[in-house]
């Protein structure tokens, strides 16, 4: 059965890293001692060992232990045997792109569906939607694949923005952005703004946090949902 939180960041303005999560994730990792972490998005391009040094300090406050990935001598192994994954955020195209080239994506597949908690925010979240077309990202690396995980039958768009009231700035929307990817595919795509995740158990995915999300439908008007609304419809 499916266990996850797909998060749309890590860090709230005026928080500290992951702390905004930390009673919800003592909850979901009760059973847990030690999470694999992923730190392939490796944000401003930070390296692994100091990305993971960062997760184990904020999962210190939760009594959590963490190994990344990079230190295991078979990393297919290690996402098999995890008790827990948590994949982090930074640029989803590199992510992506390192799960191809290490042979993760199949093992990711195969652990999350027998239970295995996992944990995604921001590109960590991205991957878990049908495909990465609808990330914010620059494309620096090409994956061989935009196909994603699937955890979640819709694409994701993290750090979802609503227009500015009275902007000069003639830049495009995420708004416009995503009906420009309605455009060539027929997906749903759901805007995730900061503070706000989904649960996913099983059959279930619902809003959590403290604001509604945006839903984008094929050739249909956007629309607002509130948090606890169950969104296994989308398809």
């Amino acid at each position: 059965m499916k266990n996850l939180i797909i998060a749309s960041t890590s860090t709230l303005h005026g928080s500290g890293y992951l702390e905004y999560l930390l009673d919800e994730l003592s909850l979901f990792f009760e059973d847990v001692e030690t999470i694999v972490f992923i730190p392939y998005a490796r944000p401003s391009g930070i390296s692994h060992e100091d990305y993971t040094a960062k997760v184990k300090d904020a999962f210190k406050k939760i009594n959590k232990n963490v190994k990344g990935i990079h230190e295991f001598d078979n990393p297919a192994e290690a996402i098999e045997n995890a008790e827990a994954i948590f994949t982090g955020g930074g640029n989803t195209f590199v992510l992506l792109y390192q799960l191809y080239k290490n042979q993760l994506i199949e093992p990711l597949k195969k652990a999350i569906r027998k239970g295995t908690p996992y944990l995604g925010t921001s590109a960590g979240s991205n991957i878990c939607g049908l495909t990465i077309n609808t990330t914010n990202d620059m494309p620096i690396v090409y994956p061989p694949s935009f196909k994603a995980l699937g955890f979640v039958p819709f694409n994701i768009n993290p750090h979802y923005l609503d227009p500015i009231k009275n902007n000069t700035h003639m830049g495009e929307t995420r708004e416009t952005r995503i009906n420009e990817f309605h455009a060539f595919y027929s997906q749903p795509v759901i805007g995730l703004r900061e503070g706000s995740w989904l649960r996913v158990k099983g059959k279930s995915i619902v809003l959590k946090g403290t604001l509604s999300a945006r839903i984008f439908e094929y050739k249909k008007v956007a629309f607002e949902i509130e948090v606890n609304t169950e969104l296994n419809h989308l398809k």
